[in-house]
């Protein structure tokens, strides 16, 4: 993704976050959308993975893409609610996630299977929530080709309107 690109996903994340319904924002709020836009900004850059919107993401799942979609959450989140299609793989939420045993790669690379080109989607609770980034950056380290996180995670996806599921399909 070039570095326009990725400012313009940036902003567009901003003005989502701006132009939230029921939200009021007052002028010196501005500082925290700034610090969220670029927080992602610099995460997408170390991860060297690539974005999806929310309203994309439905585009392929309706257009049935073959992809994997995995949900970072922890399990009683992704019980609750999760991403039609979407499978659980869980990572802590901190701001990057240096090391990962290799029980954990190992489990981690099972789950996104043997194509490295297939497309694979990374999300999480909300744009502020690093669980998808973690696990965007650690699928490019393991050689997958086609990442994207979806930044908006379930939070975005539910306020769209889009359904959810409610089951079990923990890894």
């Amino acid at each position: 993704m070039s570095k326009k690109s990725t400012l313009l996903v940036c902003l567009s994340v901003g003005l989502i976050l701006l132009l939230s319904p029921g939200m009021v924002r007052a002028a010196d709020m501005e500082l925290d959308t700034e610090k969220i836009a670029v927080k992602f900004e610099r995460e997408v850059e170390r991860g060297g993975y690539k974005v999806v919107t929310t309203p994309e993401l439905k585009g392929w799942i309706d257009q049935k893409k073959d992809m994997l979609i995995v949900d970072t959450m922890p399990a009683d989140n992704y019980k609750k609610q999760h991403i039609p299609g979407a499978v659980n793989f869980e990572l802590q939420r901190q701001p990057e996630l240096t090391h990962m045993t290799d029980k954990m790669q190992s489990d981690f690379a099972r789950l996104l299977g043997a194509d490295k080109t297939r497309i694979i989607v990374l999300y999480c609770g909300f744009t502020d929530c690093e669980r998808s980034h973690n696990g965007a950056m650690w699928a490019v380290k393991l050689g997958y080709k086609n990442v994207y996180r979806q930044p908006g995670g379930i939070k975005a996806w539910t306020e769209a309107g889009y359904p959810v599921e409610k089951q079990n399909r923990n890894f």
